[in-house]
């Protein structure tokens, strides 16, 4: 049964892991989760910790500070009253100073003076001494407030609580790899990775790579060209870093290339012989003719460029998209052995080569959009599985008006595309079907 993925909007700083599920309620896959960063003790839950710690050293340090204070206030205070008898007993004396020496009225009037002074101190003392009792209760209060988050957040141990996600990220997987393969529903995009080369062109990474394999391939022009550049990820595509250039021992046709678990395979110029060319030893494995297959401009895509023959990859293998005149110029599809390049099993359609704009495949579904110019849409979709076809109505935005390349990525569910001399990526949306225990 074909169920679509439901949109989940969580709060912000969380991620949410979906899959899709079946009428019967199995395979039940979605978890709206803390991100990765927030676990563990290297994000927020430590700066939270940090935080309180902080408070905690702030709190003990008034506490000290407020001792202190309140020993030297008492101090001042005893000094108060003894500045006011002074000054009390100075005022006496001094009216009946006659009766005293000179000197020691001297002595006395100057002790009195020296005092004088700490009378603003004692004021400034009793002002500091109600703030610090202010800043004692916000710390208070601060304190509480922290150590109540840090409940919430520690309603499971850290650690415990990656080692959750980490487990529903592994249930995830698991239900993921029951989805079978899915029918286009929707293109979205294009994302504009670069903009290099002439008009036509093609680039593409290898869809059986590991997940750290990164590798972009690029091979500018469709004709007289031999030259393949490759890039150790998209950034150092995107920055024109180069790590190792091929040199093709036969120039290209067209711009329909796929590299697929390793190895280029490629149209040879003027010619309907496909090769297989190894990155790893820099040589040509084996190459094989498309018998029958029209060559060098016979059959191309509306767009021309000896786009006759067309070589593709998709979770089901790699393929040959071409015409022949047994089957009156309409698409054929091949299904091919990689090693070898023998044909595995051969469809014909009845839509017309040179009336397709790009094609491409998706869990052995051709896909024909029908041009390479603005307004194009996937229009004509033929199923290998059921040897039927129907009419679709998908448009995609043809951003740069000339589409010269347009090929599925079955490791990054996306399509590669090479528009009027801007590499693009266009995401799709899939239709799944649920493959239950009952179905293996």
């Amino acid at each position: 049964m074909c169920l679509s993925v439901q949109t989940i909007r969580p709060k912000e700083g969380w991620q949410v892991y979906s899959s899709a599920q079946d009428a019967d309620g199995r395979c039940i896959c979605t978890v709206v989760a803390p991100e990765q960063n927030l676990c563990s003790r290297d994000a927020k839950g430590r700066q939270l910790r940090q935080l309180l710690e902080k408070v905690q050293n702030m709190s003990q340090s008034i506490e000290v500070l407020n001792l202190r204070t309140q020993r030297d206030f008492q101090y001042i205070m005893r000094m108060e009253s003894q500045i006011k008898g002074l000054r009390s007993k100075f005022r006496q004396i001094e009216a009946d100073r006659k009766t005293l020496v000179n000197k020691n009225f001297q002595e006395l009037k100057g002790k009195m003076e020296s005092l004088q002074p700490l009378i603003p101190v004692l004021e400034q003392y009793k002002t500091d001494a109600k703030l610090i009792s202010q800043f004692k209760e916000e710390i208070r209060n601060l304190s509480g407030v922290l150590m109540g988050i840090q409940e919430e957040m520690g309603a499971y141990d850290y650690e415990e609580l990656q080692q959750r996600v980490l487990n529903l990220e592994n249930r995830l997987r698991n239900c993921m790899s029951k989805l079978t393969c899915g029918k286009l529903m929707k293109i979205n995009g294009p994302l504009t990775v670069k903009t290099s080369g002439t008009r036509f062109g093609a680039w593409m990474t290898d869809p059986q790579a590991s997940p750290k394999n990164n590798r972009v391939w690029y091979m500018d022009s469709y004709t007289n060209n031999k030259i393949v550049k490759e890039f150790k990820s998209i950034t150092d595509f995107v920055a024109g870093v180069e790590s190792r250039t091929y040199n093709l021992p036969f120039k290209w046709a067209g711009t329909n290339h796929v590299v697929y678990n390793g190895s280029l395979y490629y149209n040879k110029m003027q010619s309907n012989i496909i090769v297989r060319y190894s990155f790893e030893t820099g040589r040509v494995v084996t190459q094989r003719a498309l018998e029958s297959a029209g060559f060098h401009n016979v059959y191309p895509y509306t767009w021309g460029g000896f786009s006759d023959i067309d070589l593709m990859a998709d979770e089901l293998g790699l393929w040959a998209v071409y015409a022949t005149n047994q089957n009156a110029g309409n698409i054929v599809i091949s299904q091919l052995n990689p090693d070898t390049l023998q044909i595995i099993n051969t469809w014909n359609t009845e839509y017309s080569k040179r009336n397709a704009g790009e094609s491409f495949m998706i869990c052995g579904t051709l896909y024909i959009t029908n041009s390479h110019l603005t307004g194009a849409k996937v229009y004509y979709a033929y199923s290998t599985k059921t040897s039927t076809y129907e009419y679709t109505d998908i448009p995609f935005h043809n951003q740069y008006f000339h589409m010269s390349m347009l090929d599925y990525n079955a490791r990054d569910r996306a399509l590669y595309g090479w528009n009027n001399g801007h590499q693009v990526l266009f995401n799709v949306t899939l239709f799944h079907i649920i493959k239950t225990e009952d179905d293996s």
